[in-house]
């Protein structure tokens, strides 16, 4: 992990950060990035299945052109500890520009993205594949399927149709 910021800084929620709020924040804004997109691809040994049998949890990948939206919030440098923890199983925290609120402000910050060269990364298969993937995937945090709708769910109350969660959703869903 890079160093912590001598002052509060903006962290972007693209998953599981944007409806687990288990952290202080100063302020919370809908915010977007450039050029990144949400994937099932990152493995989770840790949360949403087990060392045995990983359940798969979202990541960025690069994706030029293309918009995430999702939540920002501006923390005390002390919450990246727990960020940090919350975050362990692969990911690591990189620098971004985003824009926060409505007009969009441009603000700089971080988020926590899992790199295909981690251990944990499952990377990219067949739709029906992760789906099934995430159906029979269960951990400490619960189970894989609830992570899934959690965000869907999320995603719909910030007006954001991701295509690749909500095709998971309708796999899961039916």
């Amino acid at each position: 992990m890079r160093g912590v910021a001598a002052g509060p800084t903006w962290v972007f929620g693209y998953g599981s950060l944007i409806y687990k709020v288990d952290f202080p924040f100063l302020r919370r804004e809908v915010a977007s990035i450039s050029g990144w997109q949400r994937r099932f691809w990152q493995g989770s040994h840790d949360h949403r299945g087990t060392p045995e049998r990983p359940g798969r949890v979202v990541t960025l990948i690069p994706a030029p052109g293309r918009i995430c939206r999702g939540v920002a919030y501006l923390v005390d440098p002390r919450v990246f500890a727990h960020l940090d923890h919350r975050e362990k199983n692969g990911y690591q925290r990189i620098a971004t520009h985003m824009l926060c609120g409505n007009p969009g402000e441009r603000v700089e910050g971080v988020f926590y993205i899992a790199a295909p060269d981690n251990p944990a990364f499952l990377g990219d298969a067949p739709i029906g594949e992760i789906a099934s993937h995430i159906a029979a995937s269960h951990g400490p945090s619960g189970s894989n399927r609830d992570y899934l709708l959690q965000l869907a769910a999320a995603l719909r109350e910030l007006g954001d149709e991701d295509e690749h969660v909500m095709e998971l959703e309708l796999l899961l869903s039916g």
